[in-house]
């Protein structure tokens, strides 16, 4: 039996309705049109801390006995749980000390000690939210501070589940599908938990990232399991290891798991970006990649897509292009032998080139006792489709290549 009960978020929603921000479901023009179904955003990322996890942060915080925190609280955080307790810390008076992975965005770092002010203390440890969460938890044992876990307790699902029944409350037709993403598994817990007892039809679909597939891993085996490597990207859904308690709720609620490349979310953040002016975060875009993999059941469909986040930083973004346009096969990097002879470069460029290819980086190393020289070439074409006849060309013409894209060591090396 589930641990969360309908009641438990109800109980939930009355400690945060003065306390969250109540965020619109919003019908989206654009991927309603896409899809041709109507789709929904629940644009959490409108939420105080521009994400869901203030709901479970403050609800268990507000929920402990003033003994237990008289040492303060302590958390491990990728960055939005830590944005949502350092609220709660200076809403509820009480001292944090949080704990975050090295690799966090700096914008998330400074926005959990705008929340917190002068009640948090941040600790920058580790390469991922586990090597943060082991460190936090020891501190906590060894200061007797109250650990306030991103997903793993029921409190904290009870107010993640708010979100649910918000969705529930605002939606006036019956919801087809419902698209969560999945980190620890507290937020769809919650969610599934109260939409599946209003609901029982509504197809729970989690999203998690292709590099972290904790839960659909977990799932498939019978049991939680911890991933030995996770991709680091999706940074608010890159955990190795779900919640116990989460993974006996989605047992029972969730209906199917989309994995999604990192490059189709970050093509995701900038259509949203673009054609919305909609800031999305990695996990908060997964759930909206995922439509692409269910355009034919969700057709005609009502679909709910949940937002989850949205601190993005600015920085990120040319880094996010590039992974999109590779996704997308129009960004391709080669090493290419060229003669060391006049006129191989315009050859290059006037017959193997193709009219609406372009060059983004060249680096010739030009050797002066070799007959041909190498040279880094990345070229970005506007169709996906113009890439073979690229290829044909530069075998006709006789330019020696070796395609960087499909070695992952040697890309990264280089690029």
């Amino acid at each position: 039996m589930s641990k969360i009960h309908i009641e438990d978020i109800i109980i939930a929603n009355q400690t945060l309705k003065d306390v969250v921000t109540h965020t619109p479901l919003q019908k989206n023009q654009v991927l309603s049109e896409r899809y041709d179904a109507n789709v929904y955003l629940k644009r959490e990322d409108l939420q105080v801390v521009r994400s869901f996890k203030i709901r479970g942060a403050y609800h268990l915080m507000h929920s402990l006995p003033k003994e237990r925190m008289k040492n303060g609280v302590v958390c491990a955080s990728a960055g939005n749980h830590a944005q949502g307790v350092a609220y709660s810390c200076k809403a509820l008076q009480v001292n944090g000390k949080i704990f975050m992975p090295t690799t966090t965005p700096r914008q998330k770092v400074e926005q959990v000690k705008l929340f917190g002010k002068e009640f948090v203390e941040v600790v920058l440890t580790g390469d991922t939210f586990d090597d943060a969460y082991a460190e936090a938890n020891e501190y906590g044992e060894n200061n007797e501070m109250a650990f306030i876990h991103p997903f793993n307790n029921e409190k904290i699902i009870a107010g993640q589940g708010t979100v649910g029944m918000e969705i529930m409350n605002d939606i006036e037709e019956s919801i087809d599908y419902l698209f969560c993403s999945i980190g620890g598994g507290g937020l769809i817990s919650g969610i599934g938990t109260y939409i599946k007892s209003i609901s029982p039809n509504t197809k729970i679909i989690g999203t998690e990232p292709a590099g972290a597939p904790g839960m659909k891993e977990s799932l498939a085996r019978n049991k939680v399991v911890e991933l030995e490597k996770i991709d680091k990207f999706v940074d608010g859904a890159a955990v190795k290891r779900v919640g116990d308690i989460p993974y006996e709720v989605c047992q029972s609620v969730i209906d199917d798991i989309s994995l999604v490349p990192e490059g189709k979310i970050c093509t995701t953040i900038l259509e949203l970006y673009n054609e919305n002016a909609l800031v999305a975060e990695p996990a908060g875009a997964m759930p909206i990649s995922a439509l692409d993999f269910y355009k034919d059941e969700i057709k005609g469909k009502t679909v709910v897509c949940v937002v989850s986040g949205g601190n993005n930083d600015i920085g990120r973004m040319e880094e996010m292009r590039e992974k999109s346009l590779r996704y997308e096969g129009l960004q391709h990097y080669f090493i290419i032998d060229f003669p060391q002879r006049a006129g191989a470069l315009r050859e290059f460029l006037h017959e193997v080139l193709g009219p609406d290819d372009d060059i983004t980086r060249f680096e010739y190393a030009k050797k002066n006792n070799k007959t041909n020289g190498p040279a880094l070439v990345g070229i970005e074409l506007s169709n996906n489709k113009d890439y073979q006849p690229l290829i044909d060309r530069m075998q006709k013409k006789g330019f020696q290549y070796n395609e960087i894209n499909k070695e992952e060591s040697l890309f990264n090396f280089l690029i």
